[in-house]
Parts: structure tokens; C-alpha cells; sequence
């Protein structure tokens, strides 16, 4: 298993996020992969955690469609897609040090077999958002 890397700065910065963020609005139990993939997200790439935005949904078997044995890795109903959207930039050795970090994670802290761990990345140019107010924040 690899060493996370820590910034305890941040780290201090995430956890009073979610001390505000559970008093208010807690996330039910069987949503947690996906916070900890967002906690794992955030130790990875510190720089990017002061604009958190999250979809999170549940699929019953009839919506959630995947293929249970592609690439020779078989899943179960059991498996987690994550899709996190991002600015390009990461080299490919921060990308599979973070695909690691997470199937681990969620394996050791909830049981989530490794093989159930789907993590697709969408790279997108800093100019391709906007965070509101019709203006592109990131664009020179």
C-alpha cells in the first residue's frame, strides 16, 4: 500500500468543511464512497478542493448498466462508478497513484471490492468553465 500524502493545512481546511457540511446536510451512509473518494481527491490535489461541486446517485439493477467482466476484471453489483471532472494537467504517474489510493481506500475503510472501483477522469481546459454569473472564471 502507498503513503498518502498529507498537507495538513488542508487537511484542517476539509475537515472543518465537513464538520459545516454534516450539521447540515449529513450524507446518507450508503452514499459515503463517494466522500471519500472526494477526501481522497482532495489530499491528492489540494489545490483544486476550494471548488467542491458533487452529483451523487443511486442506481437500482434495472438503471445501472455495466459490464461485469470487461478487461477480464469481475465486478459485481456492487461496483462504484466515480467520474470526477478536472482541469488537464496531472501526469499519467498522479493519475494512477490516485486510481490506487482510491480503490485501496474504499476497499480498507468500507469493504468496496478493488475490482468494483471504476474511476473514469474528464480532463477539460480551465477556460471550459464557468461557475456562474455567465463568466468564464479560469480563462485568461
Amino acid at each position: 500500500m502507498h503513503p498518502i500524502p498529507t498537507f495538513p493545512a488542508r487537511e484542517q481546511q476539509v475537515n472543518q468543511q465537513k464538520k459545516h457540511a454534516t450539521a447540515v446536510s449529513p450524507l446518507p451512509r450508503r452514499a459515503r464512497p463517494h466522500q471519500l473518494a472526494q477526501d481522497q481527491a482532495q489530499v491528492e490535489c489540494p489545490h483544486a478542493a476550494k471548488d467542491n461541486f458533487q452529483i451523487i446517485t443511486e442506481h437500482d439493477q434495472d438503471s445501472l448498466i455495466y459490464d461485469p467482466s470487461y478487461l477480464d476484471i469481475a465486478r459485481t453489483d456492487g461496483v462504484i462508478i466515480i467520474q470526477i471532472t478536472l482541469n488537464e494537467g496531472r501526469t499519467l504517474e498522479m493519475k494512477k497513484a490516485f486510481f490506487k489510493a482510491v480503490a485501496e481506500r474504499l476497499h480498507k475503510e468500507l469493504g468496496v471490492r478493488m475490482e468494483d472501483v471504476f474511476i473514469g477522469l474528464v480532463e477539460v481546459k480551465k477556460e471550459n468553465w464557468s461557475f456562474g454569473n455567465g463568466i468564464a472564471q479560469y480563462a485568461p
